[in-house]
């Protein structure tokens, strides 16, 4: 069976984690497969939105460091640790952070250490009720890797930030919400379609747009105002030249809804 089934229907990719047996902890295969699904999904014109999501109780239960590829033993030397986080947890972040589509996380059950940063890297995080989310790092006595410095502080502030990763407790999905973390709560039946409403209403937008705007708005946090301003204007001239700009101005001046194609 698959550990990572990939779907693409109505302009959105699903993405699904398929190790419930272990709590979808991430292999080393499934992180490169879905380093690569996530590119495609970028160059990809079809694919307008993308759906991360798992199966059975947990969302992802943070890195499963024995599903790795075989290489011959040899005492660890300094630099291995920080090569393996570059390439490693670090990369598969960045693949949601770079993508091109939206990225939408419906997430199911426990997502802990890798896991948890996973759905904060996505765009939007939809959580079922019984989700929780879980900076286990502190527990196993190691600092947070996978991003979770630059991510926690830019989505809560640093003192919440801190207080998630010093004491590593279960947070629960209402608290998230309430946090800034999740944008939104549902119960557990109604988290697919929930995803799949949200994902479809993407894909019928200005895909190039959406792009755009998600590299502003991730960008904006390392911009000073003129560097920010600047960035603005060089995607809005972008924009302005593609055809959903075009049909977005029609459809306003004709008072009818858009119907744009994604370029």
């Amino acid at each position: 069976m698959a550990e990572v089934l990939h779907t693409v229907g109505n302009g959105v990719a699903w993405i699904t984690l398929n190790r419930p047996e272990a709590m979808n902890a991430l292999t080393w295969d499934q992180r490169e497969r879905i380093i690569a699904l996530l590119a495609d999904a970028s160059a990809d014109p079809a694919v307008r939105a993308v759906v991360v999501t798992a199966t059975g109780r947990g969302f992802c239960a943070g890195a499963d460091l024995r599903g790795g590829p075989s290489a011959p033993a040899r005492e660890r030397v300094t630099g291995d640790v920080a090569r393996m986080i570059r390439q490693g947890a670090q990369r598969f972040i960045g693949a949601v952070l770079d993508c091109e589509k939206p990225v939408i996380a419906a997430v199911n059950g426990t997502a802990a250490g890798l896991g948890a940063h996973l759905a904060f890297a996505c765009d939007l995080v939809l959580a079922a009720e019984q989700a929780t989310f879980v900076e286990v790092f502190v527990r196993r006595g190691i600092v947070p890797d996978g991003g979770g410095a630059y991510l926690l502080p830019r989505l809560v502030g640093p003192q919440r930030a801190k207080e998630l990763m010093f004491f590593g407790d279960a947070l629960p999905a209402a608290e998230a919400r309430a946090m800034g973390l999740v944008n939104r709560v549902v119960p557990a039946q109604d988290l697919e379609k929930t995803a799949r409403e949200w994902a479809e209403r993407l894909a019928q937008g200005p895909t190039r747009a959406l792009a755009l705007t998600k590299h502003l708005v991730n960008v904006s946090l390392e911009s000073d105002r003129a560097a920010a301003f600047a960035a603005e204007a060089a995607a809005q001239e972008l924009c302005m030249t593609s055809r959903d700009a075009q049909e977005g101005v029609a459809a306003f001046v004709e008072r009818r809804t858009p119907a744009y194609e994604g370029s």
